[in-house]
């Protein structure tokens, strides 16, 4: 079940999306499954934070849209000073008692009154539209140099979802402000799609060096699967020619089988032909008379 979203835009630009349209309806039915502080949400947070140590080791980190504060909760537990910040007031009312200090409602568009080590944006700048999301995006360049960063590339199916763009468009505004794709990093423990931006200090010459290091590797990738995939087509039509070779001969066998079949059966017609024959003449008075001449001259030789 989808929330139903009133559009405030004029007709023909997106709907402009704000803290009220994510209520208690839409974390109950429209997260894929209810999103609240269960075992199963707390578990995946905890592993999110497991994940972000190892791989960020950060001392602070901001959770950009915390919604009821799981990864400040989990980040805490493992002793990072966290804290996350929401639009929704439905959302920061059900953050637990000893978390509320650490979670505010705020947009992600505010200016942010610290720096952090590492700023976590999860399927966020998907709800807001283009001019919000790269005031967003400016905001978090302007007090970290390490986000940690997704938003869904096709899911269009969300109401709330008014701003679904692709890697590369997310990439260039990163860019505009300073922080460049890690190339190295591998989001895939979260989603296919997400990426962290960085801060590297270095020449724009060794960032595109980096770029396109990675681009002919994956091209060189692509070329080796496609030339294995022709040749697999290739094995198996070879396999198909033989299977269908090896077919036309069983037929021909089968052929054979029967012609042969068929005559054996014709040679029984016959052998039983002449079986009755001689039966026949054996019965016979010629036969008999036959017989008694040469019995006859049997005795008498």
């Amino acid at each position: 079940m989808l929330v139903a979203v009133t559009p405030r835009t004029l007709p023909g630009q997106a709907p402009q999306i704000t803290g009220a349209d994510f209520d208690e309806f839409y974390y109950r039915h429209c997260c894929g499954e209810p999103y609240a502080r269960t075992p199963e949400w707390l578990a995946r947070f905890d592993a999110l934070a497991a994940h972000i140590i190892a791989r960020f080791q950060p001392a602070s980190v901001l959770d950009a849209g915390c919604a009821i504060g799981l990864l400040v909760e989990t980040l805490r537990a493992r002793g990072v000073d966290a804290e996350g910040i929401d639009l929704s007031v439905h959302a920061i009312s059900q953050v637990p008692a000893p978390l509320q200090p650490f979670c505010r409602c705020a947009s992600v568009t505010a200016p942010l009154a610290r720096r952090y080590d590492l700023i976590v944006c999860i399927e966020v700048l998907e709800h807001m539209n283009a001019a919000d999301g790269e005031i967003a995006i400016a905001n978090f360049c302007a007090h970290t140099d390490d986000v940690l960063f997704s938003s869904s590339p096709h899911d269009n199916r969300e109401p709330t979802h008014v701003n679904v763009q692709p890697a590369e468009y997310w990439a260039e505004i990163f860019a505009r402000y300073g922080l460049v794709r890690d190339l190295e990093f591998d989001g895939g423990f979260l989603a296919p799609w997400v990426v962290r931006f960085r801060r590297t200090g270095d020449p724009m010459a060794r960032v595109v060096r980096a770029y396109e290091r990675q681009h002919w590797d994956l091209v060189r990738k692509a070329n080796e699967a496609r030339a294995y995939s022709i040749e697999v087509q290739a094995q198996w039509a070879a396999s198909e020619r033989q299977a269908d070779e090896a077919r036309a001969a069983i037929a021909a066998a089968e052929h054979s089988v029967a012609a042969l079949t068929a005559a054996n059966t014709e040679l029984r017609v016959m052998l039983g032909a002449r079986d009755d024959t001689i039966a026949h003449m054996q019965r016979s008075w010629f036969w008999r008379v036959r017989e008694w001449v040469r019995r006859g001259r049997k005795v008498r030789s």
